[in-house]
């Protein structure tokens, strides 16, 4: 953790699923800022990619807050071995944050209820956030031991999770259990944790990237990727245990939670995909 020469303290935070959508615009959004982030991903080609058009971008500027950098540390999140000590073998020796944000959507096509992509979907969704938090916790434990006896942050681990684990949508048996998941799983490790770092869950609705453009049915209240990306990161600032947005979508799904009955067999419906029956 380094004291930069103006009032930003640089930060190193670790971004996985970063090829593309949230964690992408993130993860730049944060080196714009001055701090040292890692980007994971599966392809080391895409993730090179994205270092050198940021360089060729910000790099003049300033050093780009004296500092900020992107550095690509790619790797498959569902790969259990390869995992355990991604991190180390990379050289990394501490982190400030990290930002849980791979992810993958399938969907499901009954009557054909297809346990090898349920799997598939969990695997990246819910055990590759599982496997993050193995590699990063070391660190985070060193950041947190540090902040003890300093002015320095407590660690902050961020999982991108969804509103679909609010209720059951269309369709998204796999996607919907898998990100129920994982938020249970990060609120677990909050309640073990909370005392030297902290957790915060992220509920976004429907975001515009690449992911969301394959999908082929109505997506109300759609935010664009870098307006996503801004709202986690101001309300991230304040480390609160959950971000939801947009408010309106929020608000509609936590009501229809609390009349179940209403959402599946009225509203609910509304979102399959073009094409299916009402």
């Amino acid at each position: 953790m380094q004291q930069s020469t103006n009032t930003v303290k640089t930060k190193t935070i670790w971004v996985t699923g970063a090829s593309s959508g949230i964690g992408r615009a993130m993860a730049e959004k944060l080196a714009q800022q001055g701090h040292r982030v890692y980007i994971s991903g599966r392809s080391s080609q895409t993730l090179d990619d994205i270092v050198q058009q940021f360089d060729s971008t910000y790099g003049s500027e300033a050093s780009i807050n004296s500092g900020g950098q992107l550095i690509a540390l790619p790797c498959d999140v569902t790969d259990d071995v390869a995992m355990v000590n991604l991190l180390q073998q990379a050289g990394v020796q501490d982190l400030d944050t990290i930002i849980l944000s791979a992810g993958t959507c399938e969907y499901i096509d009954l009557p054909d209820l297809d346990i090898n992509m349920i799997r598939r979907v969990n695997e990246t969704n819910y055990f590759g956030v599982v496997n993050a938090c193995i590699a990063a916790l070391p660190m985070l434990e060193i950041t947190a031991e540090a902040a003890k006896n300093s002015s320095c942050e407590r660690p902050h681990i961020i999982g991108i999770g969804s509103m679909s684990s609010y209720l059951g949508f269309p369709r998204a048996e796999a996607y919907g259990s898998s990100k129920a998941a994982m938020s249970y799983f990060l609120e677990s490790l909050r309640s073990d944790l909370g005392d030297r770092m902290d957790v915060t869950v992220v509920y976004p609705g429907f975001v515009k990237t690449p992911m969301t453009d394959r999908n082929d049915f109505p997506m109300p209240f759609l935010v664009e990727v870098d307006d996503a990306a801004d709202i986690i990161l101001r309300k991230a600032v304040r480390r609160p245990l959950t971000i939801a947005f947009p408010a309106r979508l929020n608000l509609l799904l936590k009501s229809m939670a609390l009349l179940p009955r209403l959402w599946y067999l009225k509203i609910g419906k509304r979102l399959r995909r073009s094409g299916a029956d009402s």
